[in-house]
C-alpha cells in the first residue's frame, strides 16, 4: 500500500463461488517496535488453526481441530491483532501476540463462538517462544489461549488453551534432502451450556520424514473429546506420501483411520493436487 503498511488477501473458489479467506491490512511501522493488522484474519491460536489448507503438511485438519476449535473454518474472524517481539536472552526468540475480534468462529457443524451482541467479542493471547537447538536442529514452542460467547447464549463462554511444539532437523551441510519435522498441538476446551459446562481436551502429534530431494513420508496421530459432549472421544491415525515435481505443485495421498465415539470405524483414502501459477512467497515459519 504505501512503505508503512502491507495488504494481504486470500481467496478461495468453491463449489458455493468465491470466498474471502483472509484480507487485511499490516502496519509495520508503528512506535517501539509493534506491529499490527486490521481485518479479517486466522487468529494466531496454535499452529494448525494459522495455516491454509494448502500449506498443511496433510489433506485433512486433526480431530482436534474438528471438535474444539471451530472446524475447517477454526478462529477465522474480523478483528485487530497486535504483535510485538519481547526482549529475551540471547538466542531466544519471544513473541507476544494480542487480538479481538467481532465474536463469530466457526463454521455451521463445529460452531465456537457466537455473537448475539454486538458487546459479545472474542479474544485470543498467544506467547512464542524460538530457539536454535544446534545449527541443523531448532524448537519453536507456543502457548494460546481464547475466549469467547458461544451459540447457547451471551451468558455462555467457551474458553480455549493451548501448547504447541514444533522440533525442526535439517544437516544443512551434510544431506541438503533429508529433513525432519515432528509437532504436536494439545488442547483443553471449557465450555458453559445449559445444564452443565463440558471440559474437553484433544490432541495430535505427527511427524514427517523428507526421503529425497522430492518425496516426503508421515504419519499423525488424533484423539479429542466433543466441545459440546466431553464424554464422547474420537481417535485416529493417518500415514501420508507426499510428492513435489517442482516447488511450485505437489501430489499427496493419505490413508486414514478414524474411531468415532459409538464404535463407528472408517477407513478413507484421501487424495490431493496442488499447484501455484506465478510469483509465490514464502510460508511462516
Amino acid at each position: 500500500i504505501d512503505p508503512y503498511a502491507r495488504g494481504d488477501f486470500f481467496l478461495s473458489f468453491g463449489e458455493e463461488g468465491v470466498n474471502l479467506e483472509e484480507g487485511y491490512i499490516t502496519f509495520t511501522a508503528l512506535p517501539a517496535g509493534f506491529v499490527a493488522k486490521v481485518g479479517k484474519m486466522r487468529s494466531a491460536f496454535g499452529k494448525v488453526n494459522t495455516m491454509h489448507n494448502h500449506v498443511l503438511p496433510w489433506v485433512d485438519r486433526p480431530l482436534v481441530t474438528n471438535n474444539l476449535v471451530g472446524g475447517e473454518d477454526g478462529l477465522d474472524d474480523a478483528g485487530v491483532s497486535v504483535e510485538h517481539i519481547i526482549p529475551a536472552p540471547k538466542g531466544i526468540f519471544l513473541e507476544a501476540t494480542g487480538q479481538l475480534f467481532r465474536g463469530d468462529s466457526g463454521d455451521a457443524q463445529h460452531p465456537l463462538f457466537r455473537a448475539s451482541t454486538k458487546s459479545d467479542v472474542s479474544a485470543v493471547a498467544h506467547l512464542r517462544t524460538y530457539k536454535d537447538i544446534t545449527e541443523s536442529t531448532n524448537v519453536d514452542i507456543g502457548f494460546s489461549y481464547g475466549r469467547g460467547h458461544n451459540d447457547a447464549g451471551s451468558n455462555f463462554l467457551t474458553q480455549l488453551y493451548g501448547i504447541d511444539a514444533t522440533l525442526r532437523w535439517k544437516p544443512l551441510r551434510r544431506s541438503i534432502y533429508h529433513s525432519f519435522v515432528s509437532r504436536g498441538e494439545f488442547i483443553w476446551s471449557q465450555r458453559q451450556q445449559p445444564p452443565f459446562e463440558q471440559r474437553a481436551f484433544g490432541f495430535y502429534t505427527s511427524a514427517d520424514y523428507q526421503l529425497g530431494r522430492r518425496w516426503f513420508l508421515g504419519g499423525r496421530y488424533d484423539h479429542s473429546d466433543r466441545s459440546e459432549f466431553a464424554n464422547l472421544t474420537d481417535q485416529g491415525a493417518s500415514a501420508v506420501l507426499t510428492y513435489w515435481p517442482s516447488e511450485f505443485s505437489q501430489v499427496r495421498g493419505q490413508y486414514r483411520f478414524t474411531h468415532y465415539a459409538g464404535n463407528i470405524d472408517t477407513h478413507e483414502l484421501l487424495m490431493q493436487v496442488q499447484f501455484s501459477l506465478g510469483a509465490h512467497g514464502a510460508h511462516p515459519f
